[in-house]
This record gives structure tokens, sequence and C-alpha cells, in this order.
């Protein structure tokens, strides 16, 4: 009974310790399994943590390339509106340019027909004040002619009778010596009309040897030289100062031909149409005489001419002009 006691308290003990034992593994298995659990928690855990965090990182990185696109976009659309701006002003620059540009010629334009106005209004002034100037002058020079003349009347009455006979027979003279010159142009005049008449070869031919130029121009170059050099030198060599009190009573332009010689010398000078001035158209004449010898003809020239008529326009301004 002892013995058996023992072994029952043996096996007790035995069967305690086992179960101790086997709280002790299931409490390990236990504290083990928990562990595994707390690292599995621990896994996710950190898993969960760097999945948030990748998260995270992912959708920082997505908003910083939409800001960044948003940026860029932003910086399109502002460097777009920049350039159109620009081009605006370069735009708006050009056509202000442009107006500009516009308004410049509009005021040069204005300001060259003001200028023009005033250079017409000035010279009208200025032909007015001569108009006046002269008229001025020819009233004081008939109010003097007057004076003279009522003076000339009473010397006149006091002188003897042979000397006013001396005058009306000088005025006679003179008067028979113009109806003469008239006789002797109008002879000139019809013969040659004549001669023009029975011509029926160019202008500047004739079948006298006479070349003709009426005008400026001619088939024959070396006739047109010859009388543009002619003009020239008459209207170079010319001084009004001789003409200018007849410049001053009203007159017209003469139209003259003058028949120059191979030699140069002057064979006449002929008035188709006088100045209505007298006294001026024996200044013409002397004018043309003065400057005689006139060049020779040119071999070419003389060939063809013994004698050339030119006809021109005479025309008094600021200095001689023929046309």
């Amino acid at each position: 009974q002892a013995a058996a006691r023992q072994e029952a308290e043996r096996a007790q003990a035995l069967r305690r310790e086992a179960e101790r034992r086997e709280a002790q593994r299931v409490a390990a298995a236990e504290a083990a399994r928990q562990d595994a659990l707390r690292q599995e928690a621990a896994r996710l855990e950190a898993a969960r943590v760097e999945a948030a965090r990748a998260e995270a990182a992912r959708l920082e990185a997505e908003r910083q390339a939409a800001a960044q696109a948003e940026a860029q976009r932003r910086e399109a659309a502002r460097l777009e509106a920049a350039r159109a701006e620009a081009a605006k002003a370069e735009a708006a620059r050009l056509e202000a340019a442009r107006v500009e540009a516009a308004r410049a010629e509009a005021a040069r334009v204005e300001a060259a027909r003001l200028e023009a106005e005033r250079q017409a209004a000035a010279r009208a002034e200025a032909q007015r004040q001569e108009a006046a100037r002269a008229e001025a002058a020819r009233a004081e020079a008939a109010r003097l002619e007057a004076a003279r003349q009522d003076a000339a009347r009473l010397e006149a009455a006091r002188v003897e009778a042979a000397r006013r006979q001396a005058v009306l027979d000088e005025e006679e003279r003179r008067e028979a010596a113009r109806r003469a010159m008239g006789r002797q142009l109008d002879e000139e005049a019809a013969r040659r009309d004549a001669a023009r008449a029975a011509d029926t070869r160019p202008s500047s031919w004739s079948s006298l040897r006479r070349g003709r130029l009426f005008g400026r121009s001619d088939p024959n170059a070396e006739l047109v030289a010859y009388a543009e050099a002619w003009a020239r030198r008459i209207q170079l060599n010319t001084s009004l100062e001789r003409l200018r009190p007849l410049l001053q009573q009203p007159h017209g332009q003469a139209l003259v031909t003058v028949a120059i010689r191979r030699d140069g010398t002057v064979e006449a000078v002929n008035f188709i149409t006088s100045s209505g001035l007298p006294a001026l158209d024996e200044e013409i004449r002397r004018i043309v005489q003065a400057q005689a010898p006139y060049p020779a003809f040119s071999p070419l020239l003389a060939q063809e001419f013994d004698v050339v008529e030119i006809r021109r326009s005479w025309q008094f301004d600021s200095a001689v002009r023929l046309h």
C-alpha cells in the first residue's frame, strides 16, 4: 500500500510535471504564436505604413507633376499671352508709325500746298506792288512829261517859226522812214511767203539754199544745234539795264526772224509780230546786230545752206528768253 501510494504519488507528481510542462509548452507555444502574431501585425503595419508612405509619395509625385504641368501650362499661357501682347503692341506700333507717317506726309503735302500758296500770293503781291510802282512811275513820268511838255510849249511859243518848221520837217522825215521800213518788211515777208509756197521740200530746205527753222525741232540736227547755240549767245550776253525803262511800259512778245549768213554776219532782222513798243523793237534789232558776227556755219551746215532763218519769240522778265 505504501509502495502503491508512493507509486501513485510519483505518478501524480509525474502527471503534474507533465501537465506543468504541457502548460509551459502551451504557454510557450501561445507566447510564440502571440509573438508571431505581433510580428505579423508589426510586418503588416510596416507594410501598411510603407504602402501608405508609397501612396503618399505617389500622390505627392502626382501632385508635384500636376503642379509642374500646371506651372508649365500657366507659363506657356503666360508666354503665349506675352507673345500675343507683344504682337498686338508691335501691330499697334506699326499702325501708329503708319498713321504718323501718313500724318507727316499729309502735313508735308499741306505745308507744300501752303508754301506754294504763300509763294503764289507773294508773287501776286510782288506783281501787284510792281504794277503799282510801275503805274506810279508811269503817272509820275506822265506828270513830269506833262510838265515838260507844258514848259516846252511855253518855250516853243518863244522860239522862231523856223525852229518849228525844222521840227515838223524832222518828224515828216522820220515818218517817211518808218513807212519805207514798213513797206520793206511787207515786201520781204511777201517774198518769203511766195518762196515757201513754191517750195514743197521740208521746211529746213529751200531752192535758195536758205535753211528755215521756225520752231525748236527739225530733221536737220546741225540746223537745230546752230539755232540753239545762237539763242544761248543772245540770252547769256544781253543785259536788261538799258531796257528797264522800256520794259516798264505795256508791251507784248515780239516774234522775230533773224537771217544769218554762213560767215556769221546778219543778213536781216524781220518782225513777224511787233512787241507793240517801237522802241523795244529797235532794241531787239540792236541786240541782234550788236552781237554779230556769230559763229560761222559748221562744214556740214555750210554744205547745205548759205543763209539760215531762225524765228523765235522774245520774252523779257529777269533776263532775255528766246522761245
